[in-house]
């Protein structure tokens, strides 16, 4: 997993390099013989439609004289125009002229041109990736500027059952992260795969059931509940993964949820689970849902000898 400073590394690179190639380090943007927050306010006016000089100052996070300064050159060029309120005599709105409007239609147009050509060399699941999380990124550096506290979630959907492509998207995600992280090879993917193929055909049963958390129809997280395979009326979670990008957003958390209330609709007498000593985040999640360590023991059902762990959590039903 790339640490959170690996990551920090990453997303700055990547900004300067945005910085760059958007052409903020010049003096004009977007073919434009105006300044970045020039632009951005001419942007920001025809989102709006009419806007106070005291809104632009918020929306941008800028100085009130900068802001003023830079709007009273946008008035003298006639991009913008100002006039009083009719709901208040005392606040003045700042709307586009009609060269402002003819402005603003060149900037969209260049701005338009330069995204799709960047996007065109990106597939289409990358293109996904990049839209949704350059808008949760700038979502949380606006509401770290605004000192928002609350945690900004994804947009994600958890469903149930079979869906195409299931069995290999979650082989492909066990088996990447546990080569990487693990050293596991060919006879853990092939098992997992061995088992989702059987388990797949079995879900039909009200004992069976599987959640997918979803990304724009990808699939990036799993958990199963097999209600069969142990008997004695005992529940097996199976198969909980996430993919890389989504680990510490919380919907680990959220899967398991499911599947424990699952669990406890059912009344299975207990739940058990197999893992190994080295996955304590997995773990510490486990156990805050009430999972105890019932069993330790060395073992190579994954393909090498590791310290394997059962957990088990007695249901309260």
């Amino acid at each position: 997993m790339i640490s959170d400073r690996q990551n920090i590394k990453n997303i700055r690179a990547a900004s300067r390099l945005m910085v760059r190639e958007l052409g903020f380090m010049n003096q004009n943007l977007a073919a434009t013989d105006y300044p970045p927050s020039a632009v951005h306010s001419l942007l920001e006016v025809e989102a709006q439609g009419s806007v106070t000089a005291a809104q632009l100052v918020q929306i941008l996070g800028l100085e009130k004289s900068s802001v003023s300064r830079m709007l009273a050159k946008l008035v003298e060029a006639g991009e913008l125009e100002e006039n009083t309120s009719a709901d208040d005599a005392r606040t003045k709105l700042l709307s586009l002229t009609g060269k402002g409007k003819e402005t603003v239609q060149n900037i969209n147009a260049y701005a338009d041109q330069r995204v799709a050509a960047a996007l065109d060399k990106l597939d289409l699941f990358t293109q996904c990736t990049v839209s949704q999380g350059l808008s949760s990124y700038s979502r949380a550096l606006r509401a770290c500027r605004e000192n928002t506290e609350e945690k900004l979630q994804s947009s994600f959907k958890i469903v149930t059952g079979y869906h195409a492509g299931m069995i290999g998207r979650i082989t492909e995600m066990h088996g990447s992260y546990y080569a990487r992280e693990h050293n596991f090879g060919h006879f853990f993917e092939a098992k997992v795969a061995a088992g989702l193929a059987n388990f797949s055909a079995r879900l039909d049963k009200p004992c069976n059931q599987i959640w997918l958390a979803m990304v724009n129809d990808r699939i990036v997280g799993s958990v199963a509940i097999d209600g069969e395979d142990l008997g004695n009326n005992e529940a097996h979670l199976r198969w909980f993964i996430l993919d890389d990008g989504c680990r510490g957003s919380g919907l680990g958390r959220k899967l398991i949820e499911e599947a424990m209330r699952f669990c406890d609709e059912r009344s299975f007498s207990s739940v058990q689970l197999w893992t190994f000593n080295k996955l304590t985040a997995a773990r510490r999640l486990y156990e805050s849902f009430g999972f105890e360590l019932s069993k330790e023991w060395e073992g190579d059902q994954w393909g090498s000898t590791i310290t394997e762990q059962q957990f088990t959590r007695q249901n309260a039903v």
